[in-house]
């Protein structure tokens, strides 16, 4: 059994549902189907939130009709019968009510959450109603009834396992299967999601806990590129990459993939394949535990990166500074990316802003702290590049004008990072395409 999970785009409109339909029954492989929400809906209900919140009911309800007549249209266009555009008008009505009852209560966080559902639900009620009319035998089965986290928004992948398990075991006779992506329960039973992207989290979750043949991630992009397509004219698609590089890649800024997507089908070796929606024969680019390229892969940028620094003399052969240090962050569970160390000073960097201001209180007392914005992680990512000499030299040469603040080497052979200001990105990643990939 293989997993097949498609994103907004891929289903964003009636012509690539129809495509999708296509897609999944090309072969006689059973396999699980995970649907990401209609393009622009989640950002839609994201305002529906932001605005009750606000108590800005009026705004809020402005966006609720906009949504429905956009949905009210989609169903005209996908399906053929009348009886089944009733069928779905009924279906997406009920969520619709549901939009305009929040109205009427107060808004909190578990109430968004509920919110963000109506997404994915409403895409694969869709669905599994124009497989029932085109007469695809299929089952839908509620993400809400096996995907669950714990109190630390963390997967349950034995309970996820089990339950999921117990499901498909009640329906042999069945070979195609529809979930949701991103939506799950949390410790509490509530509804919940696996946060933004998490549509590629729920597919490697579901393929770990099957043991699936392959876990498939279909979108508007033919795989993974050695560098950003949107910003940089000469890119090449990369066909195979290791678990590691693509960890390092989707971490460091590649948008193809999820960062989260790769740990569950490396933990229990399921290939993940990115492949291309608009172009499906295209060969995309394939992840698994073992490849033989080598050399530089790829070139990733991450944005929006805050640097911290913390100077102290007091440093110097102090036993348990770092710890110190690294507790604050913890307490505020926010990451950090990068880290160099001398003898009187360390710096960090983290790409979460929430609890800065009280981060940066509780590191005062160890010495002078400052904080520079508007920074990026550009990283270069391939197998062993940080031994390959070559690369090293192709890379370094390039870059020689580029102002870099913070450099990470040597604590993974996979990755090479760089800490510069924002307008540097772009160049960057301009000059790295010319001298390691020569593009």
């Amino acid at each position: 059994m293989k997993v097949m999970k498609f994103g907004g785009t891929s289903v964003g409109k009636p012509d690539r549902m129809l495509q999708v339909a296509e897609l999944i029954t090309a072969d006689s492989e059973p396999k699980i189907v995970v649907l990401s929400a209609l393009s622009g809906t989640t950002n839609s209900l994201v305002q529906i939130g932001d605005r009750l919140a606000a108590y800005d009911k009026e705004g809020a309800e402005q966006v609720i009709e906009t949504l429905y007549d956009h949905y009210k249209q989609f169903i005209q266009n996908l399906f053929k019968t009348d009886e089944y555009r009733q069928k779905a008008l009924t279906v997406i009505g009920e969520h619709f009510e549901f939009l305009h009852i929040i109205l009427k209560i107060s808004f909190s966080e578990a109430l968004s959450k509920d919110i963000l559902a109506q997404g994915e639900l409403m895409s694969t009620k869709l669905f599994d109603l124009y497989l029932e009319e085109n007469k695809i035998d299929h089952l839908l089965i509620p993400a809400l009834e096996f995907m669950s986290i714990d109190s630390e928004g963390e997967p349950h992948l034995s309970v996820i396992k089990h339950k999921l398990e117990a499901i498909l075991a009640k329906h042999t006779d069945k070979k195609l299967f529809v979930t949701q992506g991103y939506i799950c329960r949390n410790a509490r039973g509530e509804v919940d999601n696996l946060k933004r992207g998490g549509s590629d989290y729920t597919a490697s979750l579901i393929a770990a806990a099957i043991q699936a043949s392959v876990c498939e991630i279909w979108t508007d992009i033919d795989g993974m590129h050695n560098n950003d397509p949107r910003v940089v004219d000469k890119t090449l698609p990369i066909e195979e990459l290791s678990f590691d590089e693509a960890s390092e890649l989707a971490y460091f800024g590649a948008k193809i993939l999820h960062p989260t997507c790769i740990w569950p089908a490396q933990q229990t070796h399921v290939p993940v394949k990115l492949l291309n929606t608009m172009e499906p024969t295209a060969k995309g680019t394939t992840i698994q535990q073992n490849v033989d390229t080598h050399g530089a892969k790829a070139v990733a940028a991450k944005e929006g990166i805050i640097a911290i620094k913390i100077k102290s003399s007091r440093m110097l052969l102090a036993y348990g500074f770092l710890r110190k240090v690294f507790e604050v962050f913890e307490k505020y569970k926010t990451a950090i990316d990068m880290i160099t160390t001398s003898e009187v000073a360390v710096s960090v960097t983290i790409d979460n802003d929430e609890f800065l201001k009280e981060i940066v209180q509780e590191l005062e007392p160890f010495g002078i702290v400052e904080v520079d914005r508007d920074m990026t992680i550009v990283s270069v990512v391939g197998d062993h590049i940080a031994e390959t000499q070559d690369v090293l030299k192709g890379l370094f040469d390039s870059i020689h004008d580029i102002p870099v603040r913070m450099i990470s080497y040597g604590g993974s052979l996979h990755n090479i990072s760089f800490l510069v200001q924002n307008q540097c990105k772009l160049p960057m990643l301009q000059l790295i395409n010319k001298g390691v990939f020569g593009l």
